[in-house]
């Protein structure tokens, strides 16, 4: 059975129809997804929803016993708990750097935290054991023994790396997305708060508003406006959302905002120019993306577009040409 194993997956022509069937899959889900999701708007926000009871909850739990710790969100699993603490994961493979991705990618509280380390560690152990098996089971690529521990290292480095670049990319796509909705928030925002509103009630009216367009910024501005409503200082909530966010954009208003909570300062003209800059920051971004359209372009076109155009032209001469000889 292990040599039968062996043989077709060194075999060419069975890996090559074994990758061509796994890119028929992945493009009829990445078709497929899209079609099957629900209105994750409503999920989003209900998830919100629920988060804000939870720390009404904490509040006044924490106000009528001030000795005794809440939990706000759900514990995480057991046995993901008990091996993160029982190799004390947290010390070596924790760090700040980490934490802030997983706030910025969406993934908030100790569930999260411990998933994360549990993953980062599970993922180079199989990864290593797999790519041992493989070497020395499978296919060495006649290699030395010293070169087949290397590349099984290697693997384990990888399986190291892959869960922060997998928060990495979450969080790049997060930020894409509130970075693009964020100057019209701001907009609303400023209609809101001329309009008389408070800005609890600004941040609520928008998060319901803009999550059509960027439902992670909304689901980011109504946690801030849950945190306005239960956190004693409000200086806090304003800094919180600013780091979950990740945005030099949000920083500065977050910025405004503290300084007219604390000095007294017009919001109205802060948020205007704010507003302002941000449209003109997405206007560059945009313009940006175009002008490297055209280097982008030089390659394909190079590579298929003039070989097709050159048979088409040439075609019709050449069958003229051995038409009559």
């Amino acid at each position: 059975m292990i040599s039968q194993i062996a043989s077709a997956v060194t075999n060419p022509q069975f890996m090559m129809g074994l990758l061509a069937a796994i890119a028929a899959a992945a493009t009829v889900l990445t078709i497929a997804i899209p079609l099957t999701e629900g209105n994750s708007l409503q999920k989003r926000m209900k998830n919100v929803a629920t988060e804000r009871e939870k720390i009404r909850a904490r509040e006044r739990e924490r106000l009528n016993r001030q000795n005794e710790k809440v939990s706000l969100r759900q514990e995480p699993k057991a046995y993901m708990r008990r091996i993160v603490e029982r190799f004390k994961l947290g010390d070596w493979l924790g760090t700040e750097n980490a934490k802030k991705q997983l706030a910025m990618a969406g993934y908030r509280g100790p569930q999260a935290e411990i998933t994360f380390l549990f993953f980062r560690l599970a993922v180079p152990v199989g990864l290593f054991l797999l790519t041992l098996f493989y070497v020395f089971a499978i296919n060495g690529f006649g290699q030395p023994f010293a070169v087949k521990i290397a590349m099984a290292i290697a693997g384990a480095y990888i399986g190291i790396k892959a869960p922060e670049v997998f928060l990495t990319n979450q969080a790049g796509k997060r930020q894409a997305s509130m970075r693009q909705a964020f100057p019209d928030a701001l907009d609303l925002l400023l209609i809101c708060v001329e309009a008389g509103m408070s800005i609890e009630h600004a941040f609520r009216k928008v998060s319901g508003e803009i999550g059509n367009q960027s439902v992670p910024l909304a689901e980011e501005f109504a946690l801030c406006t849950a945190e306005l409503s239960y956190l004693s200082d409000r200086r806090i909530a304003y800094e919180n959302l600013a780091l979950r966010t990740g945005l030099e954009s949000v920083r500065s208003v977050s910025t405004a905002l503290i300084q007219a909570e604390r000095y007294g300062t017009p919001l109205g003209t802060a948020l205007r120019t704010l507003a302002q800059e941000s449209r003109d920051q997405r206007m560059n971004a945009a313009e940006k993306k175009a002008a490297a359209l055209p280097p982008k372009l030089t390659v394909p076109m190079i590579l298929f577009f003039l070989p097709v155009l050159f048979v088409i032209i040439m075609t019709p001469a050449l069958i003229q040409v051995f038409k009559w000889k």
